[in-house]
């Protein structure tokens, strides 16, 4: 019996040892990002980024299509989204095909 506590005992000494190395390393992992993740990330921003310049330029085309119907009020909206899109087109990557 005597053995058994002893045993217990050194068991609990080495875990309240241990515990601040597990706990610092714990914490170091959950500050850090893994590549994989930081990829994902990046590449979910990318595609956010590509989705809203799609659509703008959707609504770019709309635009064009009434300024050349005569609709003035869709030119001046056709010059602002083609600011936004020029904004823009420098912030997503060009990607060779």
């Amino acid at each position: 019996m005597a053995l058994l506590i002893s045993g217990c005992i050194a068991k609990t000494a080495l875990d309240v040892v241990t515990l601040p190395v597990k706990v610092a390393s714990k914490g170091v992992d959950m500050a850090t990002t893994s590549q994989s993740e930081a990829g994902q990330k990046r590449g979910r921003e990318i595609r956010q980024r590509e989705e809203r310049l799609g659509k703008l330029e959707r609504e770019y085309d709309k635009l064009q299509a009434n300024c050349l119907r005569g609709d003035s009020r869709a030119c001046e909206k056709q010059s602002l989204v083609k600011a936004r899109i020029d904004a823009m087109v420098s912030s997503v990557p060009y990607e060779a095909d």
